[in-house]
C-alpha cells in the first residue's frame, strides 16, 4: 500500500477569528478537499463568546469541580465545534497553541499554566483529539529560564499529565524560529528525546525550520549567513536522525515566506521593536508552498522527513496579513489557494496515486 497523506490545515490559515466565522471556515474546509483541521485556540474562543442558541452553558460548576462560566462556555463551544466537524467529515488534528509554558521562573506562573492545561485537556477530549502542539516558549528571557533541566522537567510533568488523562493526550513540542531559548527543530527534538515520554514527541515546521537558520528578514539578502550550508547540514541530519525515534514525528507543516524587497529594521511597516524581526516576518509573510516570492527550501526539508519514513498529516498553517483581513471574500480565497498548494505538493512529491477521500482531479477543479 501506498504511503499515506493527509490533507490539513489550520483554521486561522483562512482567516482570523475576529473577523470570519469558524462554521464558515469548516464548511470550505471540507469544500475545498482538506480532511483535517488543526484548531486555533482563538477560534475555539470566539465560538464560547457567540455560542447559538442549541448548545447554551451549562451553569458554572457542572462539568468539573471548580468550574468557572468561561471553562462552561468553552467546553460547551468544544462540544460544538466537534459535531461540525463531524458533519463536515473533519478530523481534528490538535488543539494549538499552549504558549510560554516551558521554564516559567515564577512559580506562581507555572502552577496557573498548569491549571490552564488541565482546562485544555478537557477542551481537547470534548473535540475529539488527543494532541495538543505546544510551541517554545518566546517570553522574555527574565521570565522564562534556559536550564536544559529545568525545560525537560517542565515538559515531562505535562507529558505525565496526557498519559493519565482519560482518554490520553498527546503532546508534540515545535521550535519556533524566534523561541527565547529553543529556536531550532534539532534543539527541540533532542528534548523530545530527553524527556522520553510515549505521548510526547514534535512537530515539524518547515517554515520555523528554515526560518531560524536559513532566512534572516532582517537581512538585505533575506538570508542567515551560511544559510546554504546551514539548510544542507540540517537537512543531512533530518535524514539521518528522523529513522531512529520516527514514531516522535507527531505531524509536520508546511508554509513557506516570503522574500522581502526591504530587510525587516526600524522604519519598515511591520517592525515591532518589542518582538524579533522573524515573528514581525512570520505574521505578515507566510506563503502556502509554491507560491509566488518564496523562497524557503520548503519541499527539501519535506523530501528529507518523507525519506526518512514519515507519514500522516501534512498542514498548512498560515500566518499573513492576507489571512488577517475582514473582507467575506478571504476565507475563501485561503482554502482556494490552499487548494492549488495541495495539489501541487502532490504532484510534486508524486503522491498523486495516493488512496484518499479526495482525489487530485478533485483539487484540480476547485482552482
Amino acid at each position: 500500500m501506498r504511503p499515506r497523506f493527509i490533507p490539513t490545515i489550520a483554521s486561522q490559515s483562512l482567516g482570523r477569528a475576529w473577523y470570519h466565522r469558524l462554521e464558515d471556515k469548516l464548511e470550505l474546509c471540507s469544500k475545498y478537499g482538506f480532511e483535517a483541521i488543526e484548531l486555533f485556540s482563538e477560534d475555539l474562543e470566539a465560538v464560547a463568546n457567540s455560542l447559538p442558541a442549541s448548545h447554551p452553558p451549562p451553569a458554572a460548576g457542572t462539568s468539573f469541580v471548580g468550574s468557572t462560566e468561561r471553562h462552561e462556555s468553552q467546553l460547551a463551544a468544544a462540544d460544538y465545534i466537534h459535531g461540525l466537524c463531524v458533519h463536515y467529515d473533519l478530523e481534528i488534528l490538535c488543539l494549538q497553541p499552549f504558549m510560554h509554558y516551558e521554564g516559567r521562573v515564577d512559580p506562581a506562573s507555572h502552577e496557573a499554566a498548569i491549571q490552564e492545561l488541565n482546562s485544555w485537556i478537557k477542551l481537547a477530549q470534548r473535540l475529539g483529539t488527543d494532541l495538543i502542539q505546544i510551541p517554545s516558549s518566546f517570553l522574555p528571557a527574565s521570565e522564562c529560564t534556559g536550564d536544559r533541566g529545568r525545560i525537560v522537567t517542565d515538559l515531562r510533568q505535562v507529558a505525565d499529565m496526557g498519559l493519565h488523562a482519560d482518554p490520553p493526550i498527546r503532546f508534540a513540542y515545535e521550535a519556533l524560529a524566534w523561541g527565547t531559548h529553543v529556536d531550532r527543530w534539532d534543539t527541540a527534538w533532542s528534548i523530545v528525546q530527553e524527556v522520553d515520554r510515549p505521548n510526547f514527541g514534535t512537530c515539524i515546521d518547515t517554515f520555523n525550520l528554515a526560518g531560524r537558520i536559513f532566512a534572516d528578514p532582517a537581512s538585505p539578502s533575506g538570508l542567515a549567513t551560511d544559510a546554504h550550508d546551514n539548510i544542507r547540514g540540517s537537512i543531512a541530519k533530518l535524514r539521518a536522525e528522523l529513522p531512529l525515534a520516527l514514531a516522535k514525528v507527531f505531524y509536520v507543516e508546511v508554509c513557506d515566506g516570503e522574500r522581502l524587497a526591504e530587510p525587516l529594521i526600524p522604519g519598515h511597516e511591520w517592525h515591532d521593536p518589542d518582538q524579533p524581526a522573524r515573528m514581525s516576518w512570520s505574521r505578515n509573510a507566510r506563503l502556502f508552498p509554491f507560491e509566488a516570492s518564496g523562497y524557503l527550501p520548503v519541499v527539501e526539508i519535506l523530501e528529507a522527513v518523507c525519506d526518512a519514513g514519515y507519514t500522516g498529516h501534512i498542514s498548512f498553517e498560515l500566518f499573513s496579513r492576507t489571512a488577517n483581513r475582514p473582507e467575506k471574500h478571504v476565507p475563501e480565497r485561503h482554502a482556494q489557494r490552499g487548494a492549488m498548494a495541495w495539489r501541487k505538493l502532490v504532484e510534486h512529491m508524486c503522491w498523486d496515486q495516493q488512496t484518499s477521500r479526495h482525489s487530485s482531479d478533485l483539487l484540480r477543479n476547485r482552482r
